[in-house]
């Protein structure tokens, strides 16, 4: 069931992508452009996107467990480190650039455009390296990420 709700929920996400015209590169490098014929329209995406995802977490946290997990998997960091800087800012670069990023990419493979599957592969490529080498470049000493236990987090009724 995890696995099928996995696929159903990407192919809303790649639906949202097709209807909001988010898979067009040319959208996004508009609402970039400040200063020439800029586009709003990624503007209302993300902030549809950024009220239904609220929305979403905030009803996943008054419930005592997942409905396809046996227990929430929470982030346990809330640190702004080198890594997520220079991933960030290495997104953004990116992004601006090419005016696609990895899910709008996914959506437009389909269509077997040479610079979209270029971009896939390259983008695998990063992937692939920062498992296989980019841990040891930031720290010795990472962590692996762990589950939380939610039964000692304050819920909503807690105050």
């Amino acid at each position: 069931m995890p696995l099928l709700a996995s696929f159903v929920c990407g192919l809303i996400f790649g639906a949202g992508l097709l209807i909001s015209g988010m898979t067009d590169p040319q959208k996004v490098l508009g609402f970039l452009d400040l200063f020439g014929a800029w586009d709003a329209t990624l503007a209302f995406v993300m902030a549809g996107a950024v009220a239904v995802a609220a929305t979403g977490f905030a009803i996943a946290r008054q419930r005592t467990a997942p409905a396809f997990s046996a227990r929430f998997l929470w982030p346990d960091r809330n640190d702004i480190d080198a890594p997520l800087v220079a991933g960030a800012v290495l997104f953004g670069i990116g992004w601006g650039l090419a005016g696609i990023c990895p899910g709008p990419a996914l959506v437009n493979l389909a269509g077997l455009s040479l610079p979209i599957v270029v971009f896939v592969v390259a983008m695998l490529a990063g992937m692939i390296g920062q498992n296989l080498f980019g841990k040891n470049l930031w720290r010795r000493d990472a962590v692996a990420p762990h589950t939380i236990d939610t039964a000692s987090l304050p819920s909503r009724a807690d105050g």
